[in-house]
This record gives structure tokens, C-alpha cells and sequence, in this order.
């Protein structure tokens, strides 16, 4: 059992040096959905599992629902929702505010590029995004 803890840790203990952090959405004050809406993400290059981290906040007022989408280029040609394998996000209030989320999708199950949509109804919201990859190895 204790060389298969080592080997198990060995096996998996480099993945945190071996990723990349992505800024989608710089924190801060959202007034509306155009604010809270990020650019595209090129995510080609990502192998195993794509975490991404959705930040919330102080909600003054209403909520933010983020949701993820993917295109097939950095235009959003052929822009559409996905849901991550944990789920959709939470929808956050001022009665679940702050909160950080993680969810994650399979590097293989997306169109070519990432994108954040996070819907606002009476802002500002405080809100921002990451994703945490590893980047394919080439040899």
C-alpha cells in the first residue's frame, strides 16, 4: 500500500508545474453581461482536463449566471453552451455571494476555443475567470 501511495504521488505530483494559467475574465467590477463576457480562448493545445475557475464577488443588487461556450475559432464561429462535467454554474445573488466554483471539461470536448458568458441583471457584479490547463507535450 505505501509504494502505491509514492508511486500514485510521483505519478501526479508534477501536474500543478506542468499547467497553464489562462486570465479569461480579469476580476472586477461587471456593470452588464457585454462586461462579463470574455474573449475567446485558444484551448487547442490543452490535453487531459480543462478546470476553470468562475470567481463571484459581491453581487450589489441582482446576479450573474455564467455559462460556458465554445467556438471553433476566435471569432465564435459556431458559438454554442456546453455544460461542464460537474454541472452548470451556480446562479449568484446577493444571497450566495461571494463564491468561487471550479468545473471542468475534457480538453477533447470542446469546438477549439473557450469562451465565459456571464449574464448580469442589475449589476455591477465583482467577477472573473480562469482556466487551468495542461498544455500537450510535443517531443
Amino acid at each position: 500500500m505505501q509504494k502505491l501511495k509514492k508511486e500514485v504521488r510521483e505519478m501526479l505530483g508534477n501536474q500543478g508545474k506542468a499547467c497553464k494559467v489562462t486570465q479569461v475574465l480579469v476580476p472586477g467590477a461587471k456593470a452588464d453581461t457585454a462586461a462579463a463576457t470574455s474573449l475567446w480562448i485558444d484551448c487547442r493545445h490543452y490535453d487531459g482536463d480543462i478546470v476553470i475557475i468562475s470567481q463571484t464577488g459581491t453581487v450589489t443588487g441582482g446576479s450573474i449566471t455564467p455559462v460556458l461556450h465554445t467556438a471553433s475559432d476566435d471569432t465564435g464561429t459556431g458559438d454554442v453552451a456546453i455544460t461542464p462535467n460537474e454541472g452548470a454554474f451556480t446562479a449568484i445573488t446577493t444571497s450566495n455571494d461571494p463564491l468561487t466554483e471550479k468545473r471542468t471539461i475534457d480538453a477533447r470536448d470542446h469546438s477549439g476555443y473557450l469562451g465565459i458568458v456571464g449574464t448580469i441583471v442589475t449589476g455591477p457584479v465583482d467577477y472573473g475567470v480562469i482556466i487551468i490547463a495542461q498544455q500537450r507535450y510535443l517531443s
